[in-house]
């Protein structure tokens, strides 16, 4: 049975939201015992990371008072580099959303280093959003995608040339690498930047390619 941790929720980004989009990802591997999930905070994370799951999520931004003028962040330095070496060491690391802002302030970036990408911004309102690509290859297949959603609509830095771009999205505000995928080290990157409202969370094409991330994460 693959094992599976989540960190999820945020001072913007509700945690049961994300949760009930990640339980119905995971609901069939779940059903078949392919696969659990448990939902952890982020104090916890360096300790179970010694515990080797098969794949984490990250569904949380750095920042843990994002309102006040000087934030404070929760990665360290040395919580970046356990999870570097975890990842290297063949575990699976999925970042979805939220867990791709914040985290290029700082001196350290070995966390950014590993993603090759992270979050710029977002336009005030959200939009629809196209999103366009395929799913991640977890089967010697993979399966077009092409929906749309309101939703905020992230754009993002990526390492384009390093990286396997899977998904991109467009709206009104412009287009964006929206979906990208990596090996580094023994283990595997993937990064997701839908969704943020409710409908978009739980949109099937959204549930469908957040399964077949974590599917992917998994490795052989």
């Amino acid at each position: 049975m693959k094992q599976v941790l989540a960190v999820v929720g945020d001072y913007y980004h509700n945690g049961e939201l994300a949760k009930d989009a990640l339980n119905w990802a995971l609901e069939p591997l779940i059903e078949e015992g392919e696969a659990s999930v448990a939902y952890i905070g982020y104090e916890e994370l360096p300790a179970r990371l010694l515990e080797r799951p098969d794949a984490v999520v990250m569904f949380k931004e750095n920042r843990l008072n994002p309102q006040e003028s000087e934030p404070l962040y929760w990665m360290t330095e040395e919580t970046a580099a356990s999870i570097a070496s975890y990842v290297e060491k063949g575990g699976g690391w999925l970042v979805w959303h939220s867990g791709l802002a914040s985290y290029h302030f700082g001196e350290d970036q070995t966390y950014v280093n590993m993603l090759r990408g992270h979050f710029i911004s977002h336009p005030e309102l959200n939009q629809s959003v196209r999103y366009i690509g395929n799913t991640p290859d977890t089967d010697g297949s993979s399966e077009p995608i092409d929906f749309s959603i309101q939703d905020e609509h992230y754009f993002v830095e990526c390492d384009t040339e390093n990286t396997d771009v899977f998904l991109r999205s467009e709206s009104v505000d412009g287009e964006s690498v929206a979906g990208w995928r990596h090996e580094f080290g023994a283990g595997r990157v993937i990064c997701l930047t839908p969704a943020h409202k409710r409908e978009g969370l739980l949109h099937p094409d959204v549930i469908g390619l957040l399964r077949s991330s974590v599917v992917w994460s998994f490795g052989s």
